[in-house]
């Protein structure tokens, strides 16, 4: 990766996503969970997910969503400089899941990492790349959010079962001579105080003081979704508010609020109390539920895809995870 002076813009040249053949609607769940389809719809929003069958796996979803990426973006594999894989749901602690990716789609030398960040991931990898392409460390960089999370629940945990799906989206970012382009603001916390609110114990040890009489077996997620919920609510309006004040814009100037789709009760909070306008508010948990770090960038994908944004106004981009974690990105297309 050649150093070249600072002042250059950042865009998004393609992206893609990938998903699961099969659709696991709330009616399809009546009859493995205690729970209803009006019940799921009127707590979450969500009327089906995906579901990866046995040869659907994080690798083959990623691989498949960079490929699109790619072929939308008109930039070689060869020409990546770096594969930022965002998930906690790989199959392999090693290799990285980008590893294997950059095997299969023939970016031999491209630098390759995974990133554990849950939903906030890949917002977390598209701040870095923008960062990194900005100054001059690298010209193109592929970030991928991907999971296979109905692989980590517990069927009979309504609490779990019916909120997440399976999913993949890419995005390739590379260097812009117009140094207006790209990120103009951005946010990454975390707070692991919170940990225990979400999170996916292998061992008896794995489990915190407190939590032993829950009855979620081990190697599934655990969540305990009031506190989630209240979490969310807070920072998800602080993470948009901020983005605004920051960069000075009113909420009018903005043209997509694209948010990391978890539960429709939040994402309708913000909207209330910030008046957001709604028909630029980004929903489709509807269609895939929570995909966790896949959720942005499959967004991201169907909004381009249907040319709903483009150069002009920006986009502020929210996510919020496990961790705890919570990012944000305003972005000038």
């Amino acid at each position: 990766m050649t150093a070249v002076p600072f002042g250059r813009g950042v865009r998004i040249a393609g992206t893609g996503r990938a998903v699961p053949a099969e659709e696991l609607t709330n009616k399809d769940l009546e009859k493995i969970v205690d729970t209803s389809d009006e019940w799921i719809q009127q707590r979450t929003g969500i009327k089906a997910r995906r579901r990866a069958n046995d040869s659907e796996t994080v690798f083959s979803l990623g691989r498949d969503a960079l490929l699109k990426a790619l072929a939308h973006s008109g930039i070689n594999a060869s020409d990546l400089d770096m594969i930022i894989v965002a998930s906690v749901s790989g199959e392999m602690i090693c290799p990285s899941t980008a590893a294997r990716i950059s095997e299969a789609v023939g970016a031999d030398e491209a630098a390759v990492f995974d990133l554990a960040a849950a939903c906030s991931g890949f917002l977390y990898g598209m701040n870095l790349a923008d960062t990194m392409i900005r100054c001059g460390r690298a010209k193109n960089i592929a970030v991928i959010g991907v999971e296979v999370l109905t692989r980590l629940v517990d069927w009979s945990d309504r609490s779990v079962s019916i909120i997440f799906g399976d999913g993949a989206g890419a995005a390739i970012f590379t260097a812009d001579p117009d140094p207006s382009k790209g990120c103009i603001h951005q946010t990454m916390h975390g707070d692991g105080r919170l940990w225990r609110t979400l999170y996916h114990p292998k061992l008896d040890r794995d489990v915190p003081a407190g939590d032993e009489a829950n009855p979620i077996r081990l190697g599934h997620l655990r969540m305990h979704g009031r506190e989630i919920y209240k979490f969310a609510v807070t920072r998800f309006q602080e993470a948009i508010r901020e983005a605004l004040d920051a960069t000075g814009m009113k909420v009018d100037d903005v043209q997509q609020y694209i948010c990391h789709q978890s539960n429709i009760r939040i994402i309708e909070s913000a909207i209330e109390k910030l008046q957001l306008p709604a028909d630029r508010v980004y929903i489709n948990i509807d269609r895939y539920g929570n995909t966790s770090a896949a959720s942005i960038p499959i967004c991201l994908d169907e909004l381009l895809e249907a040319k709903t944004i483009g150069p002009g106004k920006p986009i502020i981009l929210v996510a919020f995870g496990a961790g705890v974690t919570w990012a944000s990105c305003v972005w000038n297309m």
